[in-house]
């Protein structure tokens, strides 16, 4: 309704402009009933992602009915969104770009595909993928995750935001063929567009099958607090960590806490820059600090840098067409936990967790404490 309130205030503004001015924007009204399409159109797929999302969790019981009351739909109270809500569906359709859509090949090449690659090399196939057990935490819509089960590894992604996670349960457990839907993620940008089409683009997901998986794949997400979530020490082989870590209002607990998941000699591999996202929000508290300090604290931990590159230029969901453009120039690094063994490899161990996956969908499991 916001969306579409913008668009009839708009109208209503351009309509008050002197005629030979509205004139001269032959095309402008016209557009702005192509941006209404394609809100409806977005919204259409909205209705779809949050369809039966109530029962979502495996590991949940659901008590709740469906109310008959039409303020209630699907088990959930609905209320007014707020701004920051609106803001977070925004950014989560721009998230399909990024993870599921042929356009998004050149962020994940960049961001992706280093630390996928860095397992492979550290894990390579004769180890017995399936085995080596990888925690992508602020998994987002779970490509990462994703690619990494696809390669044998167990793996589990794990993501605080509802509306991520509502969005990668209908992408891995609801697509089932390439190219299903279309979604038109800068509808919503105003400004700094070149051509006209550029605001109402549609982008089409998946840009493959999610549910093609290796057989007897390990591949779950988990919703909640990474700090509360994962309590248990010395449980993964590796934890990759893309624009993450940042996420925290206490950088500091991030790194502790990885530490103490990884299993003696375990690889923790990260990507991303330092935005901080407490930086500056109403009523959040957080510390900002510089690299040059998060180094200190990894080395503090008793991390052992294996591989570090500075500069590393990466976007992130970003409008290929727009007059502007965000460049981050982002950390990439490799470090290990010290083995309890001199200078031994990662201790790879058989007891990776039948229950991650069901039969045939990704499992979706709530990890509050």
């Amino acid at each position: 309704a916001f969306s579409l309130l913008r668009i009839v205030n708009t109208e209503k503004y351009f309509l008050s402009l002197p005629v030979n001015h509205r004139a001269l924007l032959k095309s402008f009204r016209d557009n702005l009933d192509v941006i209404r399409t394609c809100i409806e159109k977005n919204n259409y797929i909205i209705k779809l992602i949050v369809k039966d999302v109530a029962y979502m969790f495996e590991n949940v019981t659901h008590t709740m009915t469906c109310s008959t009351n039409q303020e209630e739909k699907g088990g959930f109270h609905q209320s007014v969104p707020s701004m920051n809500d609106q803001d977070k569906v925004q950014v989560t359709l721009k998230q399909f770009v990024r993870d599921w859509s042929e356009e998004g090949a050149g962020e994940r090449q960049t961001c992706y595909q280093p630390i996928i690659d860095e397992i492979l090399s550290h894990f390579p196939a004769h180890t017995a993928p399936h085995d080596v057990k990888v925690l992508v935490p602020g998994a987002g819509l779970g490509r990462l995750a994703f690619e990494i089960a696809r390669r044998g590894y167990t793996c589990q992604g794990n993501e605080f935001s509802l509306f991520m996670l509502f969005a990668s349960n209908f992408v891995l457990n609801k697509c089932r063929d390439i190219n299903m839907y279309t979604v038109y993620p800068w509808v919503h940008q105003y400004v700094n567009n070149m051509r006209l089409g550029d605001q109402t683009k549609a982008v089409k997901f998946p840009d493959i099958n999610p549910s093609v998986l290796p057989p007897n794949a390990q591949f779950s997400m988990t919703a909640g607090d990474f700090l509360e979530v994962y309590v248990e020490e010395n449980e993964w082989d590796c934890v990759s960590t893309c624009f993450f870590i940042d996420c925290a209002s206490n950088v500091v607990a991030f790194i502790e806490a990885i530490y103490k998941i990884l299993k003696p000699g375990g690889l923790w591999i990260n990507l991303g820059p330092l935005l901080y996202h407490f930086s500056d929000a109403p009523n959040e508290k957080s510390i900002e600090p510089t690299y040059e300090e998060v180094r200190e604290v990894i080395d503090g931990f008793g991390f052992k840098m294996e591989k570090e590159e500075t500069h590393v230029k990466t976007t992130y969901a970003q409008n290929p067409n727009s007059m502007l453009k965000c460049e981050y120039e982002s950390i990439f690094f490799v470090c290990r936990k010290p083995s309890e063994e001199s200078n031994g490899p990662a201790a790879f161990t058989g007891d990776t967790a039948s229950a991650l996956q069901g039969e045939d969908d990704i499992l979706m499991q709530n990890g509050s404490r």
